[in-house]
């Protein structure tokens, strides 16, 4: 086991009609911007019960932020946040209006003059404005980290961060607000949390038996809540378990003391960036092709896996290995998520051609737990995709 040091600040406030303690939550005196997306929340319900219980709180509000969150939109917001002079931000939506308020928090304190600098250079963070969250789409796990992703149109590029300063203060979480989520998105946060999963736990073995478990944990409780939700998207229960089991597949539970991969979420945000796909989407395809392009290094875990998760009575490590890409392939086709670049109109080859000059243009990658994955096992990962 690796060396780590963890610490998690934020308090999660969990269930049936939680909204309402939002007012017990928010900063007395002050400002809040509160933030959310395309106008969904105002159909459900989400909106009226946070305005509710906004009270007398002095607030402004931010729409239109996109699921995959713009620079630009955010810099607009950033605008608003320093005119209005916030001292809060609210996030009400899912993980991409949660990723948009932290670098919107940290853009509106930074004190340097560029802010993508945060994204594109990792620019030191000396303050941020706090953050508190309501969840309305179980899928990143943003609101127990302090992770951010952020897109640039301008520049077709997908960029990270991540800082303490944008650790929600608090994540309030309805699992009776996803009821209205579309099909595509209860998908897309399967896939996503199980990914974020395989992340941490899909590599090479070095003593961490606990904290496979825990991965091994949620994705199993994946597997077997997907079909049971899809088939009844009002089962208060399943609908549960899925926010939780997304908020703690990356809330630092499964990480520690683990080597990590993230190969397949580089790789995916390129995709993304290019071609304007679900992010979930993105991973569903390049993970399969990903573990078959690092098959000998992860053959150990992947039996494992299959045997643990899967069932396998596959005693040979190589089947049993090549069993888990099939079935984990399976999974993802059962739920309706279409793991192959064809299924979406875009060109392999191309692809891989504009990942490799991507990757090639940063002076080089090595991605993987090994460092191993350069410009060209990449484009390669991609080609067979």
């Amino acid at each position: 086991m690796e060396n780590f040091v963890y610490q998690n600040p934020v308090e999660i406030i969990f269930g049936k009609g939680s909204i309402s303690a939002l007012s017990e939550r928010l900063p007395k005196k002050g400002r809040i911007l509160m933030l959310y997306g395309g106008g969904s929340i105002k159909k459900n319900g989400v909106y009226d019960q946070c305005v509710k219980a906004l009270g007398k709180h002095d607030f402004v509000e931010f729409g239109g932020i996109e699921p995959n969150p713009l620079f630009e939109t955010c810099m607009e917001a950033v605008k608003l946040a320093k005119g209005k002079k916030a001292k809060f931000i609210l996030s009400v939506g899912g993980g991409s209006v949660l990723d948009a308020a932290k670098f919107i928090a940290a853009a509106a304190e930074f004190k340097g003059n560029d802010p993508w600098e945060i994204l594109s250079k990792g620019a030191a963070l000396e303050s941020a404005l706090p953050i508190g969250a309501v969840l309305t789409l179980p899928a990143t796990g943003s609101e127990m980290n302090p992770h951010s992703v952020i897109s640039r149109r301008s520049s077709d590029e997908k960029l990270h961060f991540s800082n303490p300063l944008v650790y929600p203060k608090f994540s309030i979480l309805d699992p009776e607000t996803t009821y209205s989520l579309p099909t595509r998105q209860t998908v897309n946060g399967i896939v996503d949390a199980f990914v974020h999963v395989m992340e941490q736990y899909m590599t090479y073995e070095n003593s961490s038996p606990l904290q496979d478990r825990f991965c091994e944990s949620i994705a199993l409780t994946l597997v077997e809540l997907s079909p049971k939700l899809l088939s009844n998207p009002s089962d208060y229960n399943q609908r549960a378990n899925l926010m939780w089991a997304a908020t703690c597949a990356l809330n630092g539970f499964c990480s520690c003391g683990k080597i990590q991969d993230w190969g397949t979420h580089m790789i995916g945000h390129e995709l993304t960036a290019f071609y304007g796909i679900d992010h979930a989407v993105s991973l569903a395809i390049v993970l399969p092709r990903l573990w078959l392009e690092c098959f000998d290094s992860k053959k150990e875990k992947l039996a494992q896996f299959a045997r643990r998760v899967f069932s396998s009575n596959e005693a040979d490590n190589d089947k049993a290995a090549v069993e888990a890409v099939v079935r984990t392939e399976a999974f993802f086709n059962s739920i309706g998520m279409r793991t192959r670049l064809a299924d979406y109109g875009i060109g392999a080859s191309e692809a891989a051609d504009r990942i490799r000059s991507r990757f090639a243009s940063r002076g080089g990658v090595s991605l993987g737990e090994r460092g191993d994955i350069d410009a060209e096992r990449a484009a390669k990962i991609v080609s067979k995709s």
